[in-house]
């Protein structure tokens, strides 16, 4: 089975491909939200190619990384691509999905949540995946949230 996890910056959406038989992330990729368009159509876009990944990988669970409720510094703009994000998978053949902050998808990935910072880091390695020092934080964020769907 395929699972997507998603993790969102105000002007990119960092998604991973897992495949849940093999247990290998099949794709790490950044979404880039053109800088031209108006919001409405910059959340009309995210939703359109988070539609055709979907179908692409023919992806049947999915997870999303939500800001930390405690945040100190709230981007609206991500919030609203979160929102528009949710709805996409509500509306959408998914057969199950989550969403949650860094306590949820430790929970997910049964891993403490006091380990899960040096997880994203890179301080320590997951599952032994051979590369996971050589990607960034929002990309490690999104395989983590992709192998929590699995467990949905």
């Amino acid at each position: 089975m395929k699972t997507l996890g998603l993790r969102v910056s105000p002007t990119e959406v960092t998604f991973s491909i897992y495949d849940t038989e093999s247990q290998t992330v099949v794709n790490v990729e950044e979404i880039r939200v053109p800088n031209a368009l108006s919001t409405p159509e910059k959340l009309k876009y995210i939703r359109s190619t988070l539609l055709d990944v979907l179908r692409e990988y023919e992806v049947q669970k999915a997870g999303i990384r939500l800001t930390e409720p405690t945040a100190r510094s709230v981007s609206i703009d991500r919030i609203q691509i979160e929102g528009v994000i949710q709805e996409t998978f509500a509306s959408s053949m998914l057969l199950a999905y989550y969403q949650g902050a860094i306590a949820t998808i430790a929970a997910k990935i049964n891993v403490p949540k006091a380990s899960i910072k040096d997880l994203i880091t890179g301080k320590k390695i997951f599952n032994e995946f051979e590369d996971w020092g050589s990607l960034n934080d929002k990309q490690r964020e999104a395989i983590l949230v992709a192998v929590g769907a699995g467990n949905v």
